[in-house]
C-alpha cells in the first residue's frame, strides 16, 4: 500500500479550520508530547526451524486440508455465495477449495502497509522487516496493587489508554485494552473507540464484536479523519479471530467484510490451543494453522482485492491436567517461528507473540513467560504484537503493574533488534588503543562520547546499592510498578485534538446510542 497522499489532511492539521482557530494551534504548541519510538526495524534474522522440505510438507498439507475437508462459514450465505461464485465446491456450509485457489487469491494483498496515526510522526508500517507493539486485549478483568483483581470499568480502559500514549516503546493504542463491563455490551465500543481517538495520538484498533459496531468503527474514524482520507487510506487494524478449528463465524466474518470493503486492515488469526484447538503436534498445528489463514485471507480478497491484511497465529498449548492454557513454552516457540516462516513464503505481514503468562500475579512465572514469548516473537520475525503489555492470566486480566512493567521490557527488543554496529564507532579500535594493556574504559574518549546512548536502561528495575535499596524500602519489581502507574497517570497530558472533530464524535455516539436500548447480555 502506498504512502498517505501528502495533501490529505490526517486529523488535526487543516480540518482545525472547524473550530478552535489560533488559539487551539497555540494551545497544541504548548502541550508537550509523552516520547514514542519509531516502531523497530530488524537488523537481526529471523530463527529458521523448518527447512525447505518441512515447509513445502506443510504447504501440501494445508492444501489437502482445504480441498478435502474445507471450511465451515456458519450462518452466512453472502460468503457462501461469493466462494460459489469464485469457483469452489459449496455445499451446505462447507467449503471446499480446489488446490491453489486460496494461495492464487492471497496474492493481491499486500506484503506491506502504512497504518496511518492521527499525529503522522506516529504512523506505523506494518510488514517487511517492522515490528509494530500494542498492548493487551479482551480481559474482563483488571488487577492493581490497591484494588485486586475487580471487573473491569470504563475508568480502567481510559487509564490504560494513557498509559499506551505515556509508554516509549508502545508503537500503538491498541482496541479492547480490556473489557468496561459497566456499559451496556450494544454501546461499549463507542466509548472505547472515543478513549482511543481523544486520549492517545497513535494508531488504534476498531471493534469486531458485531458487524454494525465495526461499521461504527468506520464511522467514527471518518469523523476523526474525514472520509475521503479513510477511504483512501488504512486507519484501523483489526483482530478477527477464527473459530478454530477451521470454522468462520458470521460475527467476525461480518466485521472482516465490512473492513475490507472499506480498505481497513484485518489480522486474519486463529485461535490456538494446543490439544484442544488444533493437534498436540508442532506439524500439524502449522498444517492447520496454515490452511485457516489461507482461507480467511482469501476471502477478504474476494470481498476487495488488495485490501489489507495480516496473517495471524495466536499460540498456546495446554495442560494436560488441569486443561488450562500454558505461555512461553517450548512448543508455543516452534509453532510461532513456524508460522513466521510461511507467513513470510506467502508474502504477508506476521502477528503473534505478545507478553503472554498464566500467571495470577506480575510475579517471577509472569516474568519468565513473557520473557521467553516476546524473545520469541522477536526472532520469529513478527511485524505487529498484540498483547505486547499488560498481559495476566492468561488473559483474562489487565494487569496495571504488568503494563508498565512490559512495557519497560520492550525497550530491551528495540535495542536487540538493532544487531551489531560495525561502524568505525561500533568497532571502537580507538578506545582500545588508548587504553591500552591493564587500564579501564570508564574515561576514555571514546567512553565519554557513547555512554549516553551504549546501553539500553531500564526505567523501572533497581540497581542501587543493597544499603540504599533498603532504606528506600526494600520494594520489589511490582512495588516499584505500581508507582510509575502513578506516575504515568499523573503526568499524562491529552494530545491536542480539534473540538469540532470531538464534539462531531461525541454526537455521532449520542445518536447511536439512543437508537437502542441497553443490551448487558
Amino acid at each position: 500500500m502506498s504512502e498517505p497522499a501528502m495533501d490529505a489532511a490526517p486529523a488535526g492539521s487543516a480540518r482545525r479550520t472547524r473550530g478552535g482557530g489560533g488559539a487551539a494551534r497555540r494551545a497544541e504548541r504548548s502541550v508537550s508530547r509523552a516520547e514514542t519510538a519509531r516502531f523497530i526495524t530488524r537488523n537481526i534474522p529471523d530463527l529458521p526451524v523448518l527447512d525447505e522440505e518441512a515447509l513445502s510438507i506443510i504447504e501440501t498439507n494445508a492444501e489437502i486440508l482445504l480441498e478435502e475437508i474445507g471450511v465451515s462459514f456458519v450462518d452466512n450465505p453472502a460468503a457462501l455465495a461469493r466462494w460459489h461464485e469464485a469457483g469452489a465446491d459449496v455445499r451446505d456450509e462447507r467449503v471446499r477449495l480446489p488446490r491453489g485457489m486460496a494461495r492464487q487469491l492471497c496474492t493481491t494483498a499486500p506484503g506491506q502497509f502504512t497504518q496511518v496515526a492521527r499525529n503522522p510522526d506516529r504512523n506505523v508500517e506494518i510488514g517487511g522487516r517492522n515490528l509494530v507493539l500494542a498492548p493487551v486485549y479482551g480481559p474482563p478483568f483488571v488487577r492493581d496493587a490497591n484494588g485486586g483483581r475487580r471487573y473491569v470499568t470504563m475508568e480502567d480502559f481510559r487509564n490504560f489508554v494513557k498509559l499506551g500514549q505515556m509508554s516509549k516503546w508502545l508503537h500503538h493504542s491498541g482496541g479492547t485494552i480490556c473489557e468496561p463491563t459497566d456499559i451496556a455490551v450494544n454501546k461499549r465500543h463507542l466509548d472505547m473507540l472515543q478513549a482511543h481517538m481523544l486520549y492517545s495520538d497513535k494508531p488504534f484498533m476498531g471493534s469486531v464484536t458485531e458487524p454494525s459496531r465495526a461499521a461504527d468503527s468506520v464511522a467514527m474514524a471518518k469523523l476523526l479523519f474525514g472520509a475521503e482520507f479513510v477511504d483512501q487510506n488504512t486507519v484501523m487494524t483489526s483482530l478477527i479471530n477464527i473459530n478454530s478449528p477451521l470454522t468462520f463465524d458470521s460475527v467476525m466474518m461480518g466485521a472482516l467484510e465490512v473492513y475490507a470493503a472499506a480498505n481497513q486492515a484485518c489480522i486474519i488469526s486463529p485461535f490456538i490451543v494446543g490439544g484442544a484447538m488444533a493437534p498436540t503436534t508442532v506439524a500439524g498445528t502449522l498444517t492447520q494453522v496454515l490452511a485457516e489463514v489461507l482461507a480467511g485471507v482469501a476471502y477478504s480478497q474476494l470481498v476487495r482485492p488488495g485490501a489489507p491484511v495480516i496473517f495471524g497465529a495466536f499460540v498456546s498449548s495446554i495442560d494436560m491436567n488441569s486443561g488450562a492454557p500454558t505461555f512461553g513454552t517450548p512448543e508455543a516457540a516452534l509453532i510461532t517461528y513456524g508460522a513466521g516462516q510461511l507467513a513470510r513464503r506467502l508474502g504477508l505481514p506476521y502477528r503473534s507473540g505478545g507478553a503472554f503468562c498464566g500467571s495470577k500475579l506480575p510475579d517471577a512465572q509472569a516474568a519468565y513467560e513473557s520473557a521467553n514469548s516476546l524473545n520469541m516473537a522477536l526472532l520469529a520475525g513478527v511485524n505487529f504484537m498484540l498483547h505486547a503489555a499488560g498481559w495476566l492470566e492468561g488473559g483474562l486480566v489487565a494487569s496495571y503493574e504488568k503494563f508498565v512493567m512490559d512495557a519497560d521490557q520492550l525497550g530491551a527488543l528495540h535495542q536487540l533488534a538493532k544487531g551489531i554496529d560495525m561502524s568505525e564507532n561500533g568497532q571502537a579500535m580507538d578506545a582500545i588503543r588508548e587504553v591500552g594493556p591493564g587500564g579501564h574504559f570508564l574515561g576514555c574518549a571514546h567512553t565519554q562520547a557513547n555512554f549516553k546512548s551504549a546501553f539500553w536502561r531500564s526505567e523501572l528495575f533497581d540497581y542501587k546499592p543493597f544499603e540504599t535499596w533498603e532504606d528506600e524500602g526494600a520494594r520489589d519489581t511490582a512495588t516499584l510498578a505500581s508507582a510509575r502507574v502513578a506516575r504515568l497517570l499523573r503526568d499524562y497530558e491529552q494530545p491536542m485534538l480539534d473540538p469540532a472533530t470531538a464534539e462531531a464524535i461525541q454526537d455521532f455516539i449520542d445518536r447511536r446510542k439512543g437508537a437502542e436500548p441497553d443490551a448487558f447480555g
